[in-house]
C-alpha cells in the first residue's frame, strides 16, 4: 500500500511540474527551465504503481536537468494545493 501512496504522490508531483512548467511561473531562467523540466515527460510512465524502473531515456532526462531549476518547480508546485483550498501535501510513509 506505500508502494501505491509513493506512486501516487510521484505521478501527482510530476503532473504538477508540468501544469507550473505550462504556465510558464518559473523563477528560474525560462528559456533554460522549461525545455529541462519539459524533458521530464518521459519519466511518466515510470511514477505509477507495478512501474518499471526507469529507463535510460528517463535518467538522462533527469540528469541533464539544472538544478535550480528543479528546486524552484518544486516550491512552486508546493504551494498549489494551498491555493486549491487543499492541505499541504505530505509525502510522509
Amino acid at each position: 500500500m506505500a508502494d501505491v501512496k509513493s506512486s501516487v504522490v510521484s505521478l501527482f508531483l510530476l503532473g504538477l511540474l508540468v501544469v507550473v512548467l505550462q504556465s510558464g511561473v518559473i523563477e528560474c531562467q525560462p528559456q533554460i527551465c522549461n525545455p529541462s523540466l519539459t524533458s521530464l515527460n518521459v519519466c511518466a510512465p515510470f511514477v505509477v504503481p507495478g512501474a518499471p524502473s526507469a529507463s535510460a531515456e528517463c535518467c538522462t532526462a533527469l540528469q541533464s536537468i539544472n538544478h535550480g531549476c528543479m528546486c524552484d518547480t518544486m516550491r512552486i508546485a508546493a504551494q498549489i494545493p494551498a491555493q486549491c483550498n487543499l492541505p499541504p501535501l505530505s509525502c510522509a510513509g
